[in-house]
């Protein structure tokens, strides 16, 4: 699918991008980065003009974290329902809300570019925790402008090399993303048999 997505990319240029990076934004496994990165590389080699690459992409990544933002806003009271059946889940979720309104801020940051493949579940939780729609789009945009100008900047650099340097700074930041889940995870195990050894 992603050599059929990459083929087309010459012929319908911005509209493929900025449907490939919104989406890819709700969490469609679509390769926005290299089709960012490709863009890029189209407007070294003159196809493109690079401030309409940059807009584009842009634009489409802040409206799809606004509507991952809007879903969990709209649906966030039956998903917290459904998931607040017990009083383990109730403390859980609390402590969820806390932790994106004290340090939600840098997590919609660094997942909108070093961890992006965890933006569209921070974009869910920040909507669903009611967070403030001002500091998610502020931090947000700042993040996407890292990641689109990130990525297309790397395009127009490496315009010759751009397919193999897509594979390696898209595996730096599955890996990234995982690390992540998997130190969280650890913290979470620790935490719970240091509070099963304290009540025993």
């Amino acid at each position: 699918m992603t050599d059929q997505l990459l083929a087309l990319l010459p012929v319908y240029g911005l509209p493929l991008l900025a449907a490939v990076t919104g989406l890819s934004c709700l969490g469609l496994p679509l390769p926005a980065s290299i089709v960012m990165m490709l863009m890029g590389a189209f407007a070294a080699a003159g196809d493109f003009n690079l401030t309409a690459v940059f807009l584009t992409a842009l634009g489409a990544a802040v409206l799809g974290d606004q509507t991952g933002f809007a879903i969990g806003r709209l649906g966030g009271a039956t998903i917290v329902s459904r998931l607040a059946r017990t009083p383990a889940r109730q403390q859980a979720l609390a402590s969820a809300q806390e932790r994106i309104n004290t340090r939600g801020a840098v997590a919609i940051f660094l997942t909108r570019w070093l961890l992006a493949p965890l933006g569209p579940y921070v974009n869910l939780l920040a909507g669903a925790t009611a967070f403030s729609w001002a500091r998610f789009t502020f931090y947000g945009v700042a993040g996407e402008v890292f990641w689109v100008g990130g990525y297309t900047s790397l395009g127009v650099t490496f315009s010759d090399n751009v397919m193999t340097i897509a594979e390696i700074v898209g595996d730096l930041s599955g890996f990234l993303a995982a690390g992540v889940i998997a130190l969280y995870l650890g913290w979470r195990i620790v935490r719970i048999l240091r509070y099963k050894e304290g009540k025993a």
